[in-house]
């Protein structure tokens, strides 16, 4: 207030309103400035930064050496086959027996279907810690098309030991480590997975590359080099050219007081690494774990000795077997059954609203759960009459799915997941989900069957005796999908809900034959229209939305075409509507709420109108209807009664008293004044 008032002082231009907001202004980016200044002055006088912050040369190198590592997974990211690790994205890898959170380092093992898993006491990864690092940064993704976790770290090295002033030369130069510019870093990537045919191992996969002049060293910390857990017992074991350590121990005891023998052979690493300059590492630490049967504490004695030793047996064989062959061909063994397993699935083209989940969200619920279920068709240990028995099952799929489309359950499709248990927790709610919308048969066979069923249940699939009939609800049909791998006889079907230029929706369905050819036919809601054969061309087939009254099926597909040209007749329906019609007669209009309250305030705003014109007419000192007008020629007013009974107290003009009189004696002066005459009439009444 006391500037506005000294500006308002100021003569000529600071006087006026713009001036003054003006120079208010100015004086704001001013002091914007100073402070900006101000705190770059203080940071680079009295603020540690870390070296990759500070701008000095090669100050940037982990972070630009991270951005160069990870370019790669931005296209994975943009069509959502990789996922940054986060908050709500625990860091899960597993294959059905195994789950292990690389984040925290845990491991959960699964002995079988419904069943508490087993968490034994055990460190599962080896951490590696650099020893003469002074910068670093890092990042972590998980692919879900290869099934893994890869992270990268980015490391810039100094002397051994000397932190921030690694540049400067120490003792570490006469013990042959080069004491060059350090500009450049070590790329560290570490791949965590659990092996999709091979239920019982799991891998560790390091790749070292040093473009340095120093030497990279790097101390190991974990199961294969640091102490043996207190309720394990290891031993190193020699088997020709291979050793390895086998560990021996049980599970922290059950609610049921059951407890679990656990056997894990790991492949053993040395203490410390050490890349040499301009050169690259690639190391990949295997493990075994075997798990036996629930055995009671009081028999454990009894049983324990003979139980350990067959499990031990068994470690060790495969331990054996995984060590002849070469870690790489383990590695593209398991990315090729996973990308094979992965082929299915459910992609979001376009959401319009906040119910449906997002594409993120559906890929992520698909690999966890494809993670959290056991795979025997890929077991390389599978008959050839067990595998042909579960093809069997794979391809008969009963009713499932029955009932409604599951798109909008949240507690189906999670948004986040906080943690591995939880995880495990919606593996089962699936599975028992599944189960009761008859899709037994595809749990039975494991992840291939359980990914089948969730694709189904996505968009209200459902097979019957003699076709496949997509019964999604005609109301949420705005948003855009596709469901892809639905495996029908032995070809595999994809359907897409899309969307025209004038956003009306409609169905794209297109084949991929499997095997030997079938004839495969399909009609729209109805079947009005004679069945179109599907062929695998590349365009594919369109279908326009129909809505029945009463509601059956958008779509039919089957193999024989007399059941869809009989199907006609048996539906008896009222009538075929297009979807814009249908949703025309769905829409209500506004609600009742809307027009209530429309309705209300026009009343209100009535009945005050009213109560204003009542106070101003009829109310307490309302003023008259009528006015008598005052004549110029000064004649009377009120007559002689009248005046008796006034009392001369009358505002109004008496008999035989002139106006100017009145006007007089009315404004306490008592003289006449034509003046104040002349605007009283005008006050009073402007017409006379």
């Amino acid at each position: 207030m006391w500037l506005q008032q000294r500006l308002k002082g100021l003569p000529g231009l600071l006087s006026s309103s713009w001036a003054r907001r003006l120079l208010c202004l100015l004086g704001l980016l001013l002091l914007l400035l100073w402070f900006a200044s101000s705190g770059a002055r203080r940071a680079a006088g009295g603020l540690h930064l870390p070296s990759w912050a500070r701008s000095e040369p090669g100050a940037a190198e982990p972070s630009a050496c991270l951005e160069a590592a990870t370019r790669a997974w931005r296209g994975l990211r943009d069509r959502g086959e990789a996922v940054p690790l986060g908050p709500g994205v625990p860091a899960l890898v597993a294959n059905g027996f195994l789950a292990l959170d690389a984040a925290n380092n845990r491991l959960w093992v699964t002995p079988g279907e419904r069943e508490p898993a087993v968490t034994p006491d055990f460190v599962p990864f080896v951490q590696l810690r650099p020893l003469n690092v002074v910068a670093e940064a890092g990042e972590a993704v998980l692919l879900l098309r290869e099934g893994l976790l890869r992270r990268v770290r980015c490391l810039q090295l100094g002397t051994p030991g000397s932190g921030p002033a690694a540049g400067v030369p120490g003792p570490a130069s006469a013990s042959g480590l080069s004491t060059g510019s350090g500009r450049d870093c070590v790329l560290l990537q570490e791949d965590f997975l659990a092996h999709r045919g091979r239920p019982h191992v799991y891998l560790q996969r390091i790749q070292l590359n040093n473009p340095t002049e120093r030497v990279a060293a790097f101390q190991t910390v974990g199961p294969t080099s640091g102490p043996v857990p207190k309720s394990f017992t290891s031993t190193l074991e020699k088997v020709g050219d291979h050793q390895f350590l086998l560990y021996s121990g049980r599970s922290t005891p059950l609610p049921s007081g059951l407890v679990h023998l656990v056997v894990v052979t790991s492949k053993k690493l040395v203490n410390r690494l050490q890349v040499a300059p301009k050169t690259q590492m690639d190391e990949t630490v295997l493990w075994v774990v075997h798990v036996s049967a629930p055995i009671h504490p009081q028999v454990l004695k009894s049983k324990g000795t003979k139980e350990l030793k067959a499990l031990q047996d068994l470690a060790r064989k495969e331990m054996l077997e995984l060590l002849e062959m070469p870690a790489s061909e383990l590695l593209q063994d398991h990315q090729y059954l996973w990308a094979q397993l992965f082929s299915p699935g459910v992609e979001m083209k376009r959401i319009t609203d906040a119910h449906t989940p997002s594409g993120l969200t559906v890929n992520l619920t698909l690999y966890y759960m494809l993670s959290c279920s056991p795979a025997p068709l890929l077991s390389p240990s599978l008959s050839h009459r067990e595998r042909d028995q579960m093809e069997a099952t794979l391809n008969y799929e009963d009713h499932c799915f029955s009932g409604h489309a599951t798109m909008h359950a949240e507690n189906l499709w999670p948004g986040q997941l906080s943690s591995v248990q939880q995880i495990l927790q919606l593996a089962d709610l699936w599975k028992l989900t599944l189960q009761k919308r008859g899709c037994k048969g595809l749990v039975k066979v494991g992840a291939p069957g359980i990914l089948q069923g969730m694709v189904l249940s996505f968009g209200g699939l459902q097979f019957t005796e003699n076709h496949l009939q997509f019964q999604a609800d005609p109301e949420v049909l705005h948003n855009s999908y596709a469901l892809h791998g639905i495996r029908y006889k032995n070809d595999h079907i994809s359907l897409a809900v899309l969307a025209d230029a004038e956003g009306k929706p409609y169905l794209h369905v297109s084949l991929e034959s499997r095997g030997q050819p079938v004839k495969i036919y399909a009609c729209e809601a109805g079947c009005l229209h004679d069945p179109v054969e599907l062929t695998s061309e590349p365009g594919g087939h369109t279908f326009s939305v129909m809505v029945t009254q009463p509601i059956t099926p958008l779509l039919y597909i089957s193999t024989d075409l007399t059941h869809l040209q009989d199907l006609r007749h048996t539906l008896h329906l009222k009538a075929i509507l297009a979807h814009d019609e249908h949703m025309a007669q769905q829409d209500p209009g506004l609600p009742f709420l809307f027009w209530f309250s429309v309705a209300s305030l026009i009343t209100l705003f009535h009945l005050f109108l009213f109560k204003l014109i009542y106070n101003e007419y009829c109310g307490p000192g309302a003023k008259p209807l009528f006015r008598s007008k005052a004549r110029l020629s000064g004649k009377a007013v009120l007559g002689p009664q009248e005046q008796a009974a006034d009392g001369g107290r009358s505002e109004f003009l008496t008999m035989g008293e002139p106006v100017e009189t009145w006007v007089g004696k009315q404004c306490g002066e008592g003289l006449p004044s034509s003046q104040l005459l002349a605007s009283y009439i005008e006050k009073e009444d402007p017409s006379v």
